[in-house]
Parts: C-alpha cells; sequence; structure tokens
C-alpha cells in the first residue's frame, strides 16, 4: 500500500536553522523537523523518517516535493 506525502524545506534565517515539513495527503502538517536531526517521534510510519531524510539535501528551498512511502518495500519515491 502506497501513502502520499508533501515534503516542504524552509530556508532559515541567521540564528533559525532551516527545517523541513511533512505534510500528509489531506495536506495536514504531521512532522517539523531540522534536517540534521532526524531522530523525532513522530506519527510516521515506521522506517519513513530513515528513508525520507536521505533526500533532504537535494530538496529545493520553498518548493512542495511529492514523496511516495511503498509500506511494503519500506521505500520512498519522490513523484
Amino acid at each position: 500500500m502506497k501513502k502520499r506525502y508533501y515534503l516542504l524545506k524552509v530556508k532559515g534565517v541567521a540564528k533559525i536553522p532551516d527545517y523541513v515539513q511533512i505534510r500528509d495527503d489531506r495536506f495536514s502538517l504531521v512532522c517539523y523537523l531540522r534536517p540534521d536531526r532526524t531522530e523525532k517521534r513522530t506519527a510516521l510510519p515506521t522506517g519513513f523518517l530513515r528513508e525520507v531524510s536521505k533526500l533532504f539535501a537535494q530538496l529545493p528551498y520553498g518548493e512542495v516535493c511529492v514523496v511516495d512511502w511503498d509500506e511494503a518495500t519500506q521505500e520512498v519515491y519522490l513523484s
């Protein structure tokens, strides 16, 4: 079963660091975290944060990126 999530990388200013928003298919905020600190407890599926954090460096700032999570294979796909 595949689930769709939306990622938005927000550029930090001065002392405020960069952040990544993870939103569900209804565009509700599910997780808000720093790209360099992904050890948060969340309601996201097991393994999702570990896999999606590999994409954080290549995400453009200010653009919504769509990712699909395949629960069976535990893989993330950029759409």
